[in-house]
C-alpha cells in the first residue's frame, strides 16, 4: 500500500473548500447509487399512481416484527421438527 500517496491525498482533501468537497463527492459517487435511487423513485411513483396518490399506510415496525416471528417459527420448525407438532406450536 502506498501510504505516502494516501497521506498526500488526505492533506489535499482536507485543504478543499466546502464547495470543492461537495464537487469531489459528486464526482466520486458511484453511478450505481444514483441509478438505484432513480429506480427507487420511479417505483415509488408507480405505486402512488396505482394507489391513486394515496401513500402506503402501514406500521413498518409491526411488519418487521411479524416477519421476524414468522422466520423464527420457520427456523424452529426446521431445526426442531419434533416440536412443530400442533401441541408444541408457539403461534398465538
Amino acid at each position: 500500500m502506498n501510504t505516502q500517496l494516501v497521506d498526500t491525498l488526505a492533506q489535499i482533501i482536507n485543504a478543499l473548500t466546502p464547495e470543492e468537497k461537495a464537487l469531489l463527492e459528486e464526482k466520486t459517487t458511484s453511478n450505481k447509487n444514483k441509478e438505484a435511487y432513480q429506480k427507487m423513485v420511479e417505483v415509488r411513483e408507480k405505486i402512488l399512481e396505482k394507489r391513486g396518490g394515496k401513500p402506503l399506510d402501514m406500521d413498518v415496525s409491526e411488519m418487521i416484527y411479524q416477519m421476524r416471528e414468522e422466520r423464527s417459527q420457520e427456523l424452529m420448525d426446521a431445526c426442531f421438527p419434533h416440536l412443530s407438532q400442533p401441541e408444541f406450536n408457539i403461534k398465538e
